[in-house]
């Protein structure tokens, strides 16, 4: 299946320009993948509201950040979790674990999803600092994925795409909720943010329920405005 690939390496670039504070600040860039996002949604098979499945399990998604995925960083020596840290944290200090040779142990972010700053130390609350998948891989099951291969699964747990480094507050807050029931607390991250989650549902061509796919499309209709 074709994945997203270039396309969510670009706006992940660039949309670094959204995480620094809380204000709506858009790089024209954003504006165009948003308008690119809006092509994508429009091709989305749309449900009147996600299904209520029993089933989920994450171990369904393959073992959490395993290096054994064929997504852009797989099968490169280290962990998941470590090559997202070392992509959206600054400062960088380095361990070797045994997921990883070349560990992030240290570093420093504003979470994206509140603008907040954060000082990361492996030795000392390291979970303070943790990995979303954007789509959450729960929603996905529902949306799709329940019927794929455990090899589909374990790309999309995996895909930088679909992983980005957050305050724990947010994520837990976020838990596996879509859209339509939950968006970053800070507004300057929702034009990437959207872009991000439609990019991904397109590429693994995912199904939306209708209140998520109403949602992204205004906030993207903004962004897309924005020159």
């Amino acid at each position: 299946m074709m994945l997203v690939g270039g396309v969510l390496t670009s706006v992940i670039v660039a949309g670094g320009v959204l995480t620094a504070g809380r204000g709506l600040s858009i790089d024209p860039a954003v504006s165009s993948h948003a308008r690119a996002a809006l092509v994508r949604l429009a091709e989305l098979t749309v449900t009147d509201g996600r299904p209520s499945r029993s089933d989920y399990r994450r171990a369904a998604f393959g073992a959490a950040w395993t290096d054994a995925a064929t997504v852009l960083g797989g099968g490169n020596g280290c962990d998941t979790r470590n090559d997202v840290l070392a992509r959206d944290l600054t400062d960088l200090r380095r361990s070797m674990v045994d997921s990883c040779p070349n560990a992030v142990a240290g570093g420093e972010f504003r979470s994206p999803y509140t603008g907040d700053f954060i000082v990361f130390r492996r030795d000392r609350r390291a979970g303070d600092v943790q990995i979303d998948h954007i789509v959450p891989l729960a929603y996905a099951w529902d949306m799709g994925a329940w019927s794929w291969p455990v090899t589909m699964r374990t790309n999309l747990a995996n895909d930088p795409a679909n992983l980005v480094a957050v305050d724990a507050a947010s994520n837990l807050t976020k838990s596996d909720q879509a859209p339509a029931q939950w968006l970053p607390p800070n507004r300057g991250f929702h034009c990437q943010y959207v872009t991000q989650f439609v990019m991904v549902m397109a590429g693994y061509r995912l199904t939306v329920d209708r209140p998520s796919h109403d949602v992204m499309a205004a906030v993207l209709r903004s962004c897309a405005a924005v020159e």
